[in-house]
């Protein structure tokens, strides 16, 4: 079948290879899209990462301080009871 359009012609299989022009199109589009979302996604992880090794330091800081008390505690306690026995 040949359509008439001006002074070009189309045959159905030039219909074809145009729809699948733009099949191929979508398809290019929608991988760049895809793309982009997983570079975003890579940077997102990358920022969580980075966070997440700060949060570590933080906790392991905390726990030495944690730590720290606690045995300042213990001696205090242990100067108490000393205390208290001999008092």
């Amino acid at each position: 079948m040949v359509a008439p359009f001006g002074r070009l012609t189309y045959t159905a299989s030039m219909t074809n290879h145009g729809q699948r022009s733009d099949d191929f199109m979508a398809v290019v589009m929608e991988n760049v899209e895809l793309r982009q979302q997983l570079a975003d996604a890579q940077d997102q992880c990358i920022e969580l990462a980075v966070d997440g090794g700060e949060l570590h330091a933080e906790i392991e800081a905390l726990r030495a301080q944690l730590a720290a008390v606690e045995r300042e505690r213990d001696a205090w306690r242990a100067e108490a009871e000393r205390t208290r026995r001999t008092g």
